[in-house]
Formats: structure tokens, C-alpha cells, sequence
């Protein structure tokens, strides 16, 4: 099927369900604690039977088993579930970079090492030099120069990291040369560097930086482009109506455009959060709901008031004090005592809830992501690229685990 095609059918999938994903769980839940009913007033009251007999160990198991989670599902979302898969092989590729020595590899870890041997794998030999964006260290234009002995141009705004990256790069020996740049703002100190580049890649690159490498290298001819895209929703394109043309008449069609919310919830999926990371991110979510029981009663304000992002250290703390900052941030006075057991109690509750409408939600976060996907790929057609889309590594190693290959027609 070919990628316009499968666009369209992900965006009619997606605009049909739409209640059932686009929404924030906090404020269906705050708003209506007992039910939920804004979001059910449509819904199958066995959908809501089944999330609401899950025992707490058996939404952490769905979430974490993409096909426990569409099995279990499938009685209400086949249509989501059944979509094509907008791969060109459907079975992984096995096709990965050889073991680097240790000496070559010190320093990156364990996931990220397989992700860029995946991602280098996928990639052809050339004569020409490649154009590695946000390199950070230019771990992937390391592996690329040793391997290959082909010239690497590595793109990165952080100056220390640059001067670490070409201090490794000459200690080796590489070909490996390093540019101090922003790839948002200075693209006409880049246009000679991709003007020379036969190859360019992006392995990671977070939303309008991925979009200017599609933007810059198209405009250069650059003859072959791999982008593995990550973080949709970091992006200024908000409400995001679409980048391809394609997409754009589809999503305009169905009336459906996508808040920052709505594009973070593709990359939900969470594989290498240690558990510490996700101890700490359930801490969050209860004292928010705690606090938000707390502030109805002092001042029967039923709606959800959202609170600013905090550094995680406030969650290994005491509730009280993270209850303090908060009131601190709505301009709210807390009395001498509170009844803490209580709110966290309450907060407990309504937690229980958020985790089964986010556990709802989940089933069209790897949808979500195709459409996005696609709407890159047909973006890339429509720049003058033949385009395929594959799974460079196994979901595992990384939930981001598409690759974007486009050859210049």
C-alpha cells in the first residue's frame, strides 16, 4: 500500500476514535472522580466494566506488553488494531553493525550502543562523506568513521560536548570533524556542509530538529537521508495540522489537528526506566491527585488546576512539603493542619482511574506514532525522495524503533 493510502487510513482510524484518546485523564478524572462519565457517556459499558475489575498488577502488565494491551482490547478497538503496518519488511531487520572493540564503544551504553549498531546497519556504504545531526559526543559518527574510514561531518550546539566528541575523534585517529552549530538557526553556516555530504543522519533527534534536517537536506540534494524521530511533540508546530501535504488535506478533512498533549502520547512507551525512575513517576501522579483532593476542599473548585513541572526531588520527599509548594503556585493558603492520610488516600483512588483511561489511551499511542511517521515519510516523497519506513531494532532496545531511509529520486 503505499504511503499516501496508508496515511489516510490511519488518519480515518484515529479521527473515528477520537474520544477515546484524545483527552487528559487528570482532568476527566478531577472533574467527574466518581466516573469518569464525560468520557463513558458513548463508551460500551463492557469497556468500562473490564478497566474497572483490572487489578492494579494487571494494568502495569498491559501497559508494559504492547500485545497483552491490543489483545485485551480488541473486542472494542479492532479497527485501531487491525491497521496495516507501515513497515516495508514486516519481520525485523537482522541486519546490525559488527561488534566495535571496547576501546572504540567505552562510554555509551549498553541500549544506545545496540540502538546505533541497528541504525548503522541500515546503512549503505557511500564514497561520499556523511552529516551526523545533534551528535552529542558523535558516538553513531565515531562507530561510522572507524568501521567504514568514511568522512563524518558531526552537527552539535553543545560546545563542551563538541570539544569532547573531537578530542575522542582525534585521539583515534578518525576521520570525524565536529561543527558548533544550532540546526534550527544557523542553516547558512550548515548549507556547505550538507551541500558536501552524500548522507544524512539523524538517529533520535527531537521534533523540529529532525524536521530541519528533512528541510535543509532536501534543499542541498543530499542523496540519501535516515532519520530514526523522536519527541513529536517538542515542536513549534502546535496545533500540529500536519507537515506533508498529505496529511495536512487528511487531518483538515476529518477536522482533527493534535495539541503537544495529544503528540506526547506517542512516545508514552517507557522500556529503560529503571526502578527508581518509575517509583518516582507514580509518586508524582499521587501527590498531584492529592493535592488536587486537598484544594477542593478548601475551595470547592471541582475543576482540574494543572501545576508546573518540578524537579523529581520534590517525590522523595514528604507530601507536606510538595503540598506546601503547590498551594505556594495556585496562590492558596493551607491551614495549620491537614488531614494528610486523607488527601493521599483520596489521591490514591483517583490515581487508580488515571492509570486505567491512560492504559485506554495507550492503545493508539503506536497509531499515533505511525500516523506521524508516515506524514514525515510522505513529507520526504513530496521533497523529492523515494521513501521506505523500517523497524531499525526490536521494540525493546527502544520504542523508537522506526527509521525513515530516503533515497533522492
Amino acid at each position: 500500500m503505499a504511503i499516501a493510502d496508508t496515511l489516510k487510513r490511519y488518519v480515518e482510524t484515529l479521527a473515528a476514535f477520537r474520544e477515546y484518546w484524545q483527552f487528559v485523564a487528570f482532568s476527566v478524572v478531577c472533574d467527574s472522580p466518581e466516573n469518569a462519565d464525560p468520557l463513558f457517556a458513548l463508551a460500551p459499558s463492557e469497556l468500562r466494566h473490564a478497566l474497572e475489575h483490572l487489578s492494579d498488577d494487571d494494568v502495569e502488565h498491559l501497559d508494559a506488553n504492547i500485545d497483552a494491551l491490543n489483545a485485551f482490547f480488541a473486542p472494542w478497538f479492532n479497527d485501531v488494531i487491525a491497521l496495516p503496518p507501515i513497515t516495508s519488511n514486516a519481520q525485523l531487520s537482522p541486519s546490525m553493525l559488527e561488534e566495535p572493540p571496547f576501546w572504540l564503544s567505552n562510554g555509551i551504553g549498553g541500549r544506545k550502543l545496540a540502538q546505533i549498531r541497528a541504525f548503522l546497519g541500515q546503512i549503505p556504504i557511500v564514497s561520499g562523506s556523511a552529516i551526523e545531526w545533534c551528535a552529542g559526543k558523535g558516538h553513531l559518527g565515531r562507530l561510522l568513521a572507524f568501521t567504514r574510514a568514511q568522512p563524518v561531518i558531526s552537527v552539535e550546539w553543545q560546545a563542551q560536548l563538541c570539544q569532547a566528541g573531537q578530542a575522542l575523534a582525534e585521539n583515534l585517529q578518525l576521520a570525524q570533524r565536529f561543527v558548533h552549530a544550532n540546526v534550527i538557526t544557523d542553516t547558512q553556516r550548515l548549507a556547505p556542509e550538507l551541500n558536501q555530504a552524500s548522507q544524512a543522519l539523524a538517529l533520535h533527534a527531537c521534533g523540529d530538529l529532525h524536521h530541519s534536517l528533512m528541510t535543509q537536506a532536501a534543499a542541498a540534494h543530499c542523496q540519501q537521508i535516515y532519520i530514526a524521530p523522536c519527541c513529536y511533540h517538542l515542536t513549534k508546530e502546535v496545533p500540529y495540522q500536519g507537515l506533508s501535504s498529505a496529511a495536512t488535506q487528511q487531518l483538515h478533512q476529518h477536522q482533527l489537528t493534535f495539541s503537544a498533549h495529544d503528540l506526547k502520547l506517542a512516545v508514552q512507551a517507557q522500556v529503560t526506566a529503571g526502578q527508581r525512575v518509575a517509583k518516582l513517576r507514580q509518586t508524582e501522579v499521587h501527590w498531584r491527585l492529592a493535592y488536587q483532593c486537598l484544594r477542593e476542599s478548601l475551595t470547592g473548585d471541582t475543576h482540574y488546576k494543572p501545576l508546573n513541572s518540578v524537579n523529581k526531588k520534590w517525590f522523595a520527599g514528604a507530601f507536606a512539603d510538595f503540598a506546601q509548594w503547590a498551594a505556594q503556585q495556585h496562590q492558596l493558603e493551607l491551614p495549620a493542619q491537614c488531614d494528610w492520610p486523607r488527601y493521599l488516600a483520596e489521591g490514591q483512588q483517583r490515581m487508580q482511574w488515571v492509570a486505567r483511561l491512560e492504559l485506554l489511551r495507550h492503545v493508539f499511542r503506536r497509531p499515533l506514532e505511525c500516523l506521524l511517521v508516515l506524514d514525515r515519510a510522505a513529507w520526504l516523497e513530496e521533497l523529492g525522495y523515494n521513501v521506505t519506513i523500517v523497524e531499525f531494532c526490536d521494540y525493546q532496545q527502544t520504542p523508537r524503533n522506526f527509521l525513515l531511509k530516503a533515497q533522492r529520486r
